[in-house]
């Protein structure tokens, strides 16, 4: 019987599409297309801070398990922060980085991570995995490991071997078998329905009409427009133009389009705000948006309700529109916990941040709690 056998490599071009993607489902954040992608535009690889590390397991010739992993020379583009663990270690005189994440580069979305062949169980993997990347952790003086945005159960299986689990809230929208936008808002309190119907009107008496493009509908000028938005909306609101590049777009134009829905805003003949979206075969993911003029409510149609609109009229179960923003609950979008996983090399750092940690699950919780009392749906009788 053949033994696992686990390898790390530098770059997604290593292995085979058809090896890489047999083993990754429909999930677009995983697949071997956006992952080249991100290695081809340059904002991962050398310089970037995002270092392809992934780790690969054989059995004989046979690829049976892949985890996307990169070592990381900062903690920006990752959206479960660790900023005060890093100036924690500053403080003391020792190093953060380089440290081994577990992600989709600047992507904060909850899906799979460890994508196992049929028949391979997960309990034989996580081990291994976890026993080689602490030997590499110790080999390159690496900090820690982290998993980010797993599912639950992924999550839970990764417990086991890592020090912590850390919980954070987030909205997603979910399809209960409306057959229309106005079936939706039935659900909704008679306050907050009214609340939802003025914000669109706000947006329409404004003069302003959306184009939802999707493949090749998404033309060139379409693309030069969109990052236009992203450029100036990022820079106005971080002081930078932005993680991504117009090359990145350009690839995912030409390599990703049956995977992409993008929502254009158009006043006056013109374009002013996008939001692109992703999508598989029951979920879209909203992913990134800018704009060029500032309307009220202007946001909340592009980004929330014309993607519920969408998902409505294709059919998909549930809208995930990234992180943060309790602005989302009125709009019908519900709290989720999500989660990250934790190994710390050093004891006394190891000890500290799961202290820190564990004080903060009793208020994350209770903001979970909150958050329920919030949404806009009628109450149970």
């Amino acid at each position: 019987m053949n033994s696992l056998k686990v390898s790390f490599i530098a770059s997604i071009q290593q292995v085979s599409s058809s090896d890489w993607d047999n083993l990754m489902g429909s999930y677009p954040f995983l697949s071997y297309r956006f992952i080249s992608i991100l290695e081809k535009s340059g904002v991962t690889g050398k310089g970037t801070g995002w270092v392809g590390h992934h780790c690969l397991v054989h059995k004989g010739d046979e690829l049976v398990a892949i985890l996307p992993l990169y070592l990381k020379f900062h903690s920006y583009g990752e959206y479960v922060f660790d900023h005060a663990w890093a100036d924690a270690y500053q403080r003391y005189g020792f190093d953060y980085f380089p440290k081994f994440v577990s992600a989709i580069p600047y992507t904060p979305i909850t899906g799979p991570r460890l994508c196992c062949a049929e028949g391979v169980d997960q309990s034989d993997i996580i081990p291994l995995i976890i026993s080689e990347i602490q030997k590499r952790a110790a080999e390159i003086e690496g900090s820690s490991f982290h998993l980010l945005f797993p599912d639950q159960r992924l999550s839970q299986s990764f417990s086991a071997c890592t020090d912590f689990q850390r919980k954070a809230v987030h909205f997603q929208w979910f399809n209960r078998d409306y057959t229309s936008f106005d079936h939706f808002l039935a659900a909704f309190s008679s306050r907050k329905r009214k609340n939802v119907r003025k914000e669109r009107k706000r947006v329409v008496d404004a003069g302003i009409s959306f184009d939802v493009l999707t493949g090749k509908e998404i033309g060139f000028e379409h693309w030069r427009i969109f990052y236009k938005f992203y450029v100036l909306t990022y820079a106005k609101r971080s002081g930078h133009g932005g993680y991504l590049n117009q090359t990145f777009f350009e690839l995912l134009s030409e390599l990703m389009a049956e995977s992409l829905v993008l929502v254009l805003a158009k006043r006056e003949g013109r374009y002013i705000a996008g939001a692109l979206n992703f999508k598989d075969t029951d979920t879209l993911y909203g992913r990134y948006w800018g704009c060029i003029e500032e309307h009220e409510c202007l946001h909340f149609e592009t980004c929330y309700y014309q993607g519920i609109e969408y998902c409505l009229s294709h059919g998909l179960g549930r809208f995930d529109p990234g992180v943060q923003g309790e602005h989302k609950i009125q709009r019908g979008f519900e709290p989720v916990y999500s989660y990250s996983n934790h190994w710390i090399r050093d004891d006394a750092f190891r000890v500290a941040i799961e202290n820190a940690v564990n004080e903060e699950k009793p208020y994350i919780e209770a903001y979970f709690k909150e958050t329920l009392t919030l949404v806009p749906f009628k109450k149970e009788v």
